[in-house]
């Protein structure tokens, strides 16, 4: 039996033309629907919460983490207490120096309170803390409290600053590497990324003075102008050490964010969906895959505090900034243990903080992410 070819159109009145037609309307009706507005479908039952009940889930969350944080800071500030301990030499004999007396040097650990076992030191700096106490410096004489208001704004004022920098380089650059994925700009983005990763930051710190201070002379190597003072003087003094900070940041996070959205645009099956509906790239990677990818970015922006921290401490010494950093290290030289105890405790808060401010931003970004576990 030979078969016959088939037609080139099927009759109207032919029942699998109908159907046909049918088909072709409902998948035209869908796609102009989908270009208006494309949402991924929720899970069977999973309505949405009341706005009074998902802002009752986050006040507990909140709360169950700030309650967390009292355990975290005893530990910290306890081992922190440990290694000083254990380091050589005290705050009395390095305030008077090695040509003071063994006399001399005891009479000012008694009045310093240095003179007590490890347990009862501990016990009498944690009970000032309880009553809302830092103590004073040992180096000084100033009150820990008064230190850490005057070099807390220039340290923040640093982070925030490195981290916002960061971000607004990373999250386009990243976004065009995944555009076109081994171009030209994504090659370039990965070796400025590789090769802002591998510096280490008092080096590539040292670097941005010896180029920009010493010989185009553009920018300050030294000095820091209070916010209040001079508006452009502080910026202007910032930006060498706010950019010895964010570069290793942005490649780090333009090597995350592209890697995350070119293998959502290559394997995901929302996405694969948007582009059977006839979405233009721009739209799948704006609009549904950078959603995605930015979980990614804010869990790394979140955990990668504590490496900020340490990298921030080099750059304040390098570059002269009065902030925590630059008290730190003069602390731990002077063995002074209150100003030490209190750095390492404000530090500790900030990561414990942005770990909270991630985990929100979860919630944010994605409302089927549920704070206390359950599904959404």
């Amino acid at each position: 039996m030979i078969d016959q070819p088939l037609p080139r159109t099927m009759p109207r009145d032919d029942p699998e033309h109908r159907n046909f037609r049918e088909d072709a309307l409902a998948l035209s009706r869908l796609r102009h629907r989908s270009r208006a507005r494309f949402t991924t479908r929720r899970r069977p039952g999973a309505a949405s919460r009341p706005q009074s009940e998902t802002q009752a889930t986050s006040r507990r969350y909140v709360g169950r983490r700030v309650v967390a944080v009292v355990p975290v800071l005893w530990g910290v500030t306890f081992v922190t207490f440990i290694l000083m301990n254990l380091l050589p030499g005290n705050a009395a004999r390095a305030q008077l120096g090695p040509d003071a007396s063994d006399a001399q040097v005891h009479a000012l650990a008694v009045k310093l309170h240095l003179t007590g076992s490890f347990l009862s030191r501990y016990l009498h700096w944690l009970t000032a803390l309880l009553r809302g106490s830092l103590g004073r410096s040992v180096a000084s004489g100033q009150a820990v409290s008064s230190i850490v208001t005057q070099r807390l704004p220039v340290s923040a004022e640093l982070v925030v600053l490195a981290i916002g920098c960061a971000l607004i380089g990373a999250v386009p650059v990243a976004v065009l590497s995944a555009r076109w994925p081994g171009g030209i700009i994504d090659r370039a983005a990965t070796v400025a990324a590789v090769a802002s990763v591998s510096v280490a930051p008092f080096i590539l710190a040292t670097g941005l003075i010896a180029l920009f201070a010493v010989d185009l002379g553009w920018l300050p190597a030294i000095g820091y102008v209070p916010l209040g003072q001079d508006f452009v003087r502080n910026l202007r003094g910032l930006v060498l050490p706010v950019a010895a900070v964010a570069l290793p940041l942005f490649g780090g996070y333009t090597r995350v964010l592209r890697g995350d959205l070119v293998d959502q645009v290559l394997t995901a099956h929302h996405i694969e969906t948007a582009r059977a509906l006839g979405m233009s790239p721009w739209q799948i990677l704006l609009r549904h895959a950078l959603r995605n990818s930015l979980l990614g970015l804010v869990t790394l922006v979140g955990f990668n505090l504590g490496t900020l921290i340490g990298g921030a401490v080099i750059v304040e010494q390098v570059f002269g900034l009065p902030g925590l950093g630059s008290e730190l290290v003069q602390a731990i030289d002077a063995r002074d243990v209150p100003v030490i105890q209190a750095v390492v405790m404000v530090f500790s808060l900030g990561v414990v903080l942005a770990s909270l401010l991630s985990d929100l931003a979860y919630r944010r970004l994605d409302p089927r992410i549920r704070l206390d576990g359950a599904p959404a």
